[in-house]
């Protein structure tokens, strides 16, 4: 059997080689090829920062076409709802504090080290294995058109060891995120992956988006330039969808964000160094929430100062964190995290200079941070609106697509978007 039939017998089957596990998906519907022969392949696409009320603004023709013929819900970040750390939940179907990636900056206690978002030590990544590594060790070929971690060699066994594993995994293609790459770009890179012959096409491919992320930071989520930016994405993903029906090629498009956006202002700022002396703290990370760790012998007087009532803020023990929130037990989550009331930012002073804006990395089921999903494809059902849901659960939809076998000890419920499935019949993408 070709590597195409072998891919495609594994889709069809997937239910024969699931493992069965708690919350084990059901089998998939059954999906037939294009009229070329081309299997469907699986396509997530991440839209950094949109809200998922941003596709009821009249600047989504395409997403809204595409949520309308397909599947669409409210999702849930993980907390904090920062942009490395949902991402690689995404992508590995554990919450932050499991998977490591606990902020977009963070400190190693043990190696005194800092991990900033261009950080592509395999050591700060090697918790969880994203599901690229376990595709291509089942032989289904995959690529990257950039995402968080996929620039990163994943050796998959330091999770175990604590110690450097053997030469990693990364998908067979990927670029290096290179925010000057335009959108246009970025869609045509994914196309021409998918003109290849079959035998080294991708059958899983992740395509990420920035624009509306960085404008919602700059100019607000409800201003005219994120707006802006919310259609050209749309028009980036318009292509997407025009260029697979040119080329014939079934794809089950699964579109999410990683985290929504609040609107923010200097006239919204606590500023720590009014609280607390700042010569007896250190700070890791700030905005929405704040990453303390106090100076040696300082604990108490820290404690003190910032775990006390504050208007549009809370501060907690890392131990004491509300077990909603699933954050506290890593390593790498600091001493003391302080959280924002969604729309106030917590500063290390006040600020110099006036300013309105967007940030995000609030309560993750602030209404602030829900972030988009849609799914539209031949497995997919048509018009159908599913309850909201936690991100952890695109991970077993992924498994679930690219025919893996459900994964055990993740966060994700492969039941949860069971819903999104049709019962027979195929469709493309329109």
């Amino acid at each position: 059997m070709t590597l195409a039939g072998l891919l495609a017998a594994a889709v069809l089957g997937l239910a024969g080689c699931a493992t069965s596990v708690p919350g084990d998906a059901p089998p998939q519907p059954q999906v037939s090829r294009s009229a070329t022969g081309r299997s469907p392949v699986t396509i997530l696409v991440s839209i950094d920062g949109f809200r998922e009320d941003y596709l009821r603004r009249g600047a989504t023709p395409t997403l809204s076409r595409l949520a309308a013929g397909g599947v669409t819900a409210v999702m849930h970040p993980s907390f904090p709802s920062k942009t490395f750390p949902n991402h690689w939940t995404l992508v590995t179907g554990l919450r932050p504090d499991r998977h490591g990636i606990v902020g977009n900056r963070m400190e190693s206690p043990e190696r005194r080290a800092v991990f900033t978002m261009a950080t592509d030590d395999p050591w700060w990544w090697n918790a969880a294995r994203p599901v690229w590594v376990d595709a291509e060790k089942a032989g289904i070929r995959t690529a990257a058109m950039f995402w968080p971690g996929a620039n990163v060699a994943i050796s998959g066994t330091s999770a175990d060891t604590g110690r450097p594993g053997p030469a990693g995994m990364r998908p067979s293609d990927w670029v290096p995120y290179n925010k000057a790459v335009n959108d246009t770009q970025r869609v045509n890179m994914v196309l021409d992956w998918l003109r290849r012959p079959d035998e080294i096409r991708p059958h899983f491919v992740t395509l990420y988006f920035d624009k509306v992320d960085t404008a919602g930071h700059d100019h607000g989520p409800d201003s005219a330039q994120n707006l802006q930016a919310v259609a050209e994405v749309d028009a980036a993903i318009g292509a997407l969808v025009a260029g697979l029906k040119v080329l014939d090629q079934p794809a089950n498009l699964v579109i999410v964000a990683d985290h929504g956006m609040a609107a923010t202002s200097s006239n919204r700022v606590i500023a720590l160094d009014a609280l607390a002396d700042p010569e007896r703290y250190h700070l890791i990370e700030t905005g929405p929430f704040a990453s303390v760790a106090p100076q040696p012998g300082a604990a108490d007087e820290v404690e003190r100062a910032l775990l006390a009532p504050h208007e549009h803020m809370q501060c907690w023990r890392k131990a004491d964190i509300p077990a909603r929130f699933h954050y506290g037990s890593n390593p790498r989550v600091p001493p003391i995290l302080c959280l924002a009331q969604p729309g106030w930012l917590i500063q290390a002073s006040a600020p110099r200079q006036p300013f309105v804006g967007g940030n995000h990395g609030y309560d993750n089921m602030a209404p602030e941070m829900n972030a988009l999903f849609i799914a539209h494809g031949p497995v997919f059902a048509a018009g159908r609106v599913l309850p909201d849901f936690d991100n952890v659960d695109i991970y077993p939809l992924l498994r679930q697509l690219i025919g893996l076998p459900a994964a055990a000890g993740v966060d994700g419920n492969g039941a949860a978007l069971q819903g999104a499935f049709r019962r027979g019949g195929a469709s493309g993408v329109n």
